[in-house]
């Protein structure tokens, strides 16, 4: 622990993903609190009739073919995707011979559900009745699931590869698609009209939060393994 701790101290980097993923947390706090008193419910109401059509809150603003993008998106932060998708980057971890890092990942997104389960059934929020639902629902509302998996999974997998890639360019590529692809299915869910916009937000602050945690712990085992590999190659002293 102690070693960790210095690590952290002589990384400036590591320093502020652990000051942001302990923003999360306190975000996730904040909008749970807002949320469990009742306060968050006129703005959540507004905001999803917003996306409705006045004169028929069964359907949704925009054409038919924006409302099928939207189902999309909003499979990307579905169990199948996620578990293709994290079955793939840990495997291409693997063959790099980054095994600790490959079991993070997997450990990273499992742990991402269990904790999104439980939160789920620890608020136990109904979903919105407001307007029909565009997608088929049958867990609790807070925080959205979609939201939390897409964050904890999307942001994790983009860190931890932009971490194995040397070029800047793919990094940053990387980290975008990650933020991106999270911010098109928090988004989709509320459109849809099966996740209020408080249980996205939460989602979202609780799966950065997460990722955060889990891309600081990926930077000490690179750290470890970068200090351990150039130990190994450093020549011999001569007597």
């Amino acid at each position: 622990m102690r070693k960790v701790l210095d690590i952290i101290m002589r990384e400036p980097v590591l320093l502020v993903l652990v000051m942001l993923s302990a923003g999360g947390v306190w975000a996730f706090v904040e909008l749970a609190e807002v949320v469990t008193e009742g306060d968050s419910r006129e703005i959540d109401e507004w905001a999803i009739l917003a996306l409705r059509n006045p004169a028929d809150k069964a359907d949704p603003l925009g054409p038919r073919w924006f409302e099928e993008l939207m189902r999309d998106f909003t499979a990307l932060g579905g169990y199948g995707v996620l578990t293709m998708l994290t079955i793939s980057v840990v495997v291409f971890l693997w063959i790099r011979d980054r095994r600790q890092t490959a079991i993070l990942v997997l450990s990273a997104v499992l742990g991402g559900i269990v904790l999104s389960t439980a939160l789920k059934s620890l608020f136990d929020r109904p979903r919105p009745d407001l307007v029909p639902h565009g997608s088929f629902v049958s867990t609790k509302s807070f925080p959205s699931g979609h939201a939390m998996l897409s964050a904890a999974t999307y942001l994790t997998l983009g860190a931890i590869l932009a971490q194995v890639e040397k070029a800047r360019r793919l990094r940053m590529f990387f980290l975008g698609m990650g933020v991106g692809l999270t911010a098109l299915v928090g988004m989709s869910r509320v459109y849809l009209g099966v996740h209020w916009p408080t249980d996205v937000l939460a989602g979202w602050a609780a799966g950065a939060a997460w990722a955060l945690a889990c891309w600081s712990i990926a930077r000490v085992i690179e750290h470890h393994r970068t200090n351990l590999f150039t130990t190994k190659k450093a020549p011999a002293e001569e007597p």
